[in-house]
């Protein structure tokens, strides 16, 4: 019992220190701070985990749902989706999660801390290449030739799981010179030129602006990624986080989603 409680004193401050830390919403200069309830102030803070393929359509809501909230702002902590799924199970003050899958949203509603979850979109990956494309690769099949840098996500991350299940359907066996723990920090690897290729999502490709080139190939289709999003039960801000999910799911929502690559489910 004395080795329980010691874990859990560890992993609860570092898990909330982490959320302190990636949140973005609310902690740039000017923004409005959260409610100390003793002082009668209206702001509120509603804390939003979310996969980091999310990052740039989740902002773009955050910012869309302060101006229909005034007084409320949003923080976000963009990650991967596991690891995030861990921090909630773990105890970190949150009131949304949007994960990259079912699997790493199952973490958290096996421990009875979110509510039902609803798919809002899906996502699939492409191969990613610097611009110019220096290594010439065309199709899946080139990532197999060793003179090829490819980066990956991590088996664990959702991103890492759909690239296994590609190469699985077409039957191919890569050996990255990097794995990354989300699919921004695998982006980045193209990005900087320090990879050849990589397997990322249709919609970081897009979001990159030009400094990657996206390349389809038919065995994304048999790894196609569902989105769920679920307010979580222990909710500091249970009512925003309702309003919140509910904007991901309008159609305003659908068209920022829409707009940044993510298909309807």
């Amino acid at each position: 019992m004395f080795r329980r409680l010691s874990r859990w004193a560890v992993a609860l401050p570092l898990a909330v220190a982490l959320v302190g830390v990636a949140g973005c919403g609310s902690s740039e200069p000017g923004a409005p701070a959260a409610a100390d309830p003793a002082s009668g102030g209206g702001a509120t803070t509603v804390t939003v985990f979310a996969a980091a393929s999310l990052t740039g359509t989740f902002t773009e809501l955050g910012k869309t749902f302060e101006a229909a909230h005034p007084g409320t702002s949003v923080r976000f902590n963009f990650g991967s989706s596991a690891t995030l799924a861990q921090q909630i199970t773990q105890g970190a003050p949150a009131d949304v999660f949007a994960a990259a899958s079912p699997a790493t949203m199952k973490t958290v509603t096996d421990a009875s801390l979110a509510s039902a979850p609803t798919t809002f979109v899906r996502n699939k990956l492409q191969i990613a290449v610097p611009a110019g494309n220096p290594a010439k690769v065309d199709a899946l099949s080139d990532l197999t030739d060793p003179k090829v840098k490819v980066a990956l996500c991590a088996e664990q991350v959702p991103c890492g799981a759909a690239a296994v299940k590609a190469l699985d359907a077409a039957g191919l066996k890569v050996t990255p010179v990097t794995l990354e723990q989300d699919v921004k920090a695998t982006l980045t690897k193209v990005e900087l030129g320090e990879v050849d290729a990589a397997l990322v999502y249709t919609t970081d490709v897009i979001a990159s602006g030009g400094k990657v080139n996206g390349i389809a190939f038919p065995e994304a289709e048999k790894a196609i990624n569902d989105y769920p999003i679920a307010t979580l039960s222990k909710a500091p801000a249970g009512d925003l986080a309702k309003q919140f999910v509910d904007l991901v799911l309008s159609q305003q929502g659908r068209d920022v989603l829409s707009k940044a690559g993510f298909e309807a489910p």
